[in-house]
């Protein structure tokens, strides 16, 4: 049963950072779709960034394109989001979630309804 887990969330101020990491187990299959949503409250989930495991292609949402940065370390399998210049409006639940398909198919990227999995979430809060 695959398992994911978030954690390095916080609180921290405006234009600070933080990184966040989703470690994966339960499958074998180094080639997927991972990727980071998040919900504030009221509003509806959205999709942040996403990883192509299998050869390293990534896509960010246009409100953290040039802050935010998906990487990938397959020997932990894991997955990060290093977030810099956060801003109040970064403030929400994180979650990532994984696809057994490649980031094109099956789905846009950013729709959740693409994803198998889900981890628990790691909450981010950016205020002064």
């Amino acid at each position: 049963q695959v398992r994911l887990v978030e954690s390095g969330g916080g609180s921290v101020r405006p234009g600070g950072s933080l990184r966040l990491s989703c470690a994966a187990s339960g499958y074998t299959d180094s080639r997927k779709c991972m990727g980071w949503f998040r919900q504030a409250p009221g509003k509806e989930r959205e999709g942040v960034a996403a990883i192509y495991t299998g050869g390293g292609s990534t896509y960010y949402a246009d409100s953290v394109k040039g802050r935010f940065t998906i990487s990938q370390d397959n020997a932990k399998n894991t997955v990060y989001l290093q977030m810099n210049t956060l801003k109040s409006e970064d403030t929400a639940m994180y979650y990532c979630a994984v696809d057994w398909k490649a980031c094109w198919v099956g789905g846009d990227w950013y729709e959740y309804s693409k994803y198998k999995s889900w981890g628990q979430g790691t909450q981010v809060t950016v205020s002064s």
